[in-house]
């Protein structure tokens, strides 16, 4: 009886390292391990310029937030420019179409809707943060049933103004 638990234990102890010396390599992010290797990814590097003051403001607040530190409940429009690099102007690349509103009641952070040209970008966007990601939900044409994230990191703040420059990386699995 005890030949055959040794046996056992042996041809269990053999499928596992099998198993585990058979799997596929980790890839960036894990995509082997979740099966989206196969899957084409596209990386787009750009900065986002949201233009609050005047004269000329890209981004518009349309709802007034109740006396709070955080603006809680404001409500922003934008129609902002993408470049190249961080000078505005650098070669535009395309345009940032959506709204933010302030959904902190204690700290600023931001719900955004946002369309980069031809993905959707969805999230919570703490702007003090050093490197935010929001999620890529969606998109259109090579980008259609898109999925993804976008990495956030605030190139220039004038907290006078209310005016930004932030760096984008969005990584996007089509």
């Amino acid at each position: 009886m005890e030949a055959k638990g040794v046996v056992v234990i042996t041809l269990v102890l053999s499928l596992a390292a099998a198993a585990g010396a058979a799997r596929p390599k980790e890839t960036t992010m894990g995509l082997t391990r979740r099966g989206l290797a196969s899957e084409p990814m596209t990386h787009l590097h750009f900065y986002f310029h949201d233009k609050v003051s005047k004269p000329s403001p890209t981004s518009v607040r349309v709802v007034d937030s109740v006396d709070s530190e955080s603006l809680f409940g404001s409500l922003y429009v934008m129609d902002d420019a993408l470049t190249e690099g961080p000078e505005p102007e650098s070669q535009p690349v395309g345009w940032a179409q959506g709204m933010y509103m302030s959904t902190g009641l204690a700290k600023l952070g931001l719900l955004q809707v946002m369309n980069l040209v031809v993905v959707t970008v969805l999230g919570r966007n703490g702007p003090f943060g050093n490197v935010r990601e929001m999620p890529v939900i969606g998109g259109t044409g090579t980008f259609r049933f898109s999925r993804g994230y976008a990495q956030l990191k605030t190139h220039t703040l004038d907290l006078k103004k209310n005016d930004a420059i932030v760096e984008y990386n969005v990584y996007i699995m089509h």
